[in-house]
């Protein structure tokens, strides 16, 4: 028995030595395709901390808080453009994941019979979540010109994906009972989906659209580097001027607003998912 258990401690020790060396390789052959030179990184990592530093430094040296009026002397120019971000993340939010909520049942096995149906359901989520959402952006930019219009459609297709493809796993997990029973009492499909579907899926289609909303804020606020509306524009312009005051500034109101709207829709999450209980 001893030298079983002993053979089985060798083995696992085997296995996981082998993982660690693989593991080790590949980590290796990453550095090496992404140039990643260890000597220039450990050599040039004070700078980071010296750039740190300047962000937390007024133009005339000073500290930033010891004069909060001209750290946030934009503080009205930079709540408009907060505004104008939380309204493009809302608004492409809401239509994609009424995008998403048409598409999940065509796209769940268990409602949709229809390979080549299902199929075309899924592969076109598929696309809209595997393209970047900054890529969309660029493509509307050109496309509509500058503003508030490019963000809005990037996260509303990069949103459909996601919010499809979350809703159709939900819709999959439900009790079949009330479908098939709606089925055999001759349902259509469309009733079969509203009233035996749906009231089991409502509670966490919109804990998952409140937890997107959270995402597609951060998201908003990287649209306007590419000229797509948003405070992201003011961010990136400071940090091309060298402003580093007007950067931490606008770093800050935005965590600031972030750390909101989890605390508020975490909230709201766990009372949607507490009724559905």
């Amino acid at each position: 028995m001893m030298r079983a258990y002993a053979q089985a401690v060798s083995a696992r020790r085997a296995r996981v030595m082998l993982g660690a060396a693989i593991l080790l390789v590949l980590i290796a052959m990453s550095a090496r395709t992404s140039e990643v030179d260890l000597a220039v990184f450990f050599a040039r990592i004070g700078s980071v901390g010296d750039y740190f530093d300047r962000l937390l430094r007024l133009d005339n040296g000073q500290r930033v808080w010891t004069d909060l009026g001209e750290w946030f002397w934009g503080l009205g120019r930079w709540s408009r453009l907060l505004f104008d971000t939380l309204l493009i993340a809302y608004l492409g939010t809401f239509l994609g994941a009424i995008g998403g909520f048409c598409l999940c049942f065509v796209a769940a096995e268990n409602l949709t019979k229809s390979r080549g149906l299902r199929f075309a359901a899924r592969r076109f989520l598929e696309a809209c979540r595997t393209v970047p959402e900054i890529v969309f952006a660029l493509i509307f930019v050109v496309a509509f010109g500058l503003g508030a219009l490019p963000g809005v459609l990037a996260i509303m297709i990069h949103t459909v994906g996601a919010m499809g493809k979350l809703f159709a796993e939900v819709v999959e997990n439900i009790d079949m009972n009330p479908v098939e029973g709606a089925t055999a009492a001759g349902a259509s499909w469309t009733q079969t989906v509203r009233f035996a579907a749906l009231p089991q899926v409502l509670p966490n289609f919109a804990s998952y659209a409140l937890l997107r909303f959270e995402i597609n804020v951060r998201g908003a606020a990287v649209m306007g580097f590419v000229g797509a509306g948003g405070i992201g524009q003011d961010l990136v312009e400071s940090i091309r001027k060298f402003h580093y005051a007007d950067v931490s500034a606008i770093l800050l109101i935005i965590i600031a607003t972030v750390m909101v709207i989890d605390l508020l829709t975490e909230r709201l999450r766990h009372r949607l998912i507490g009724a559905a209980r």
